[in-house]
């Protein structure tokens, strides 16, 4: 099975999407079958971040059943690495409320694709949506920029995305599920409250569930004059959510980073010594290491492969 690696962003315009398209590129270069999914429901647009104004097929194709699988849909994208990418979807009413079968069948299919590693690209915002595909992974990426609505809008998503993983660890318990479904939280803490007054037994599956809940951060858009108190906000989520914050790294304010989407190439492609390119090569390489660190499953992280013809 290949490791899933989500990437989110508590508001849109921070990078993500830009993020992601160097790090597939860089983790491609090291010989990792890498697959980009867009899971940016009714917005996506990682696919003109490659030059692919239209996709010969893409997410859309597969909720409505025209493709059967996801393989259908991996897209060769930077030949002759082996980086693939799956286009999301247009704004269609089919997806923009999508129903809970269907994202649990994108799931399993997700999870079956042939590759080492996929990015998945997901929406920005605290929908369902964007909660769910964030939550889907093995390890959890945000990224944000120094702009204090960006790092409380950061600080809003991974609390939520923590209520929601505890949330539907008991979807299939009754009574507890039928005791937390209706109600509204604002923490983790009112969450593990609510459900040790239905069964204390249950605390303990909630406390579980939230073991191998640790994001990481990446800060773009970084300048000298950048006041952000990583500190802080990694205190904030530890007090309020249970949960710690790792900062994976930091990329620099660069003129070359909106050259690079203005010619359809990943800025580490375009300018390889740019001041970005160099930070994002720097994040390729600790995302690797946590990986490891945590216990990667694929061989292939072990050791890298020769580039695929």
């Amino acid at each position: 099975m290949p490791i899933i690696i989500s990437v989110a962003s508590g508001k849109g315009g921070v990078g993500k999407s830009m993020v992601v398209s160097n790090l597939g590129l860089l983790l491609a270069r090291k010989g990792l079958r890498v697959i980009l999914a867009d899971m940016d429901i009714g917005g996506a647009n990682l696919h003109i971040l490659f030059g692919m104004f239209h996709p010969p097929s893409t997410l859309t194709d597969f909720f409505s059943n025209r493709l059967v699988t996801l393989e259908d849909l991996a897209h060769p994208i930077v030949k002759p690495l082996p980086l693939r990418l799956i286009p999301g979807t247009g704004e269609t009413l089919i997806t923009a409320n999508l129903q809970h079968a269907k994202k649990k069948r994108l799931i399993r299919h997700l999870q079956k694709l042939e590759a080492d590693i996929i990015l998945v690209d997901v929406g920005a915002g605290t929908s369902y949506h964007a909660l769910d595909f964030f939550l889907l992974a093995d390890y959890y990426v945000a990224v944000a920029t120094p702009d204090p609505t960006s790092v409380l809008d950061l600080y809003r998503f991974i609390k939520l995305a923590a209520i929601r993983k505890v949330l539907t660890a008991f979807l299939a318990r009754d009574p507890i599920a039928e005791a937390l479904l209706d109600k509204d939280f604002h923490s983790v803490t009112e969450v593990l409250e609510a459900v040790g007054r239905t069964s204390e037994s249950g605390v303990a599956l909630a406390q579980q569930a939230l073991q191998g809940f640790h994001p990481a951060l990446i800060l773009n858009r970084m300048t000298a004059k950048s006041r952000i108190n990583t500190l802080h906000l990694q205190q904030l989520l530890k007090q309020y959510v249970g949960t710690d914050l790792s900062v994976l790294g930091h990329i620099p304010e660069d003129p070359q980073v909106q050259r690079s989407i203005l010619k359809y190439l990943p800025v580490v492609e375009l300018a390889p010594t740019a001041p970005a390119a160099i930070a994002l090569d720097q994040i390729a390489a600790n995302l690797l290491n946590l990986v490891k660190q945590r216990g990667a499953k694929p061989d292939a992280l072990e050791e890298p492969r020769k580039l695929r013809a």
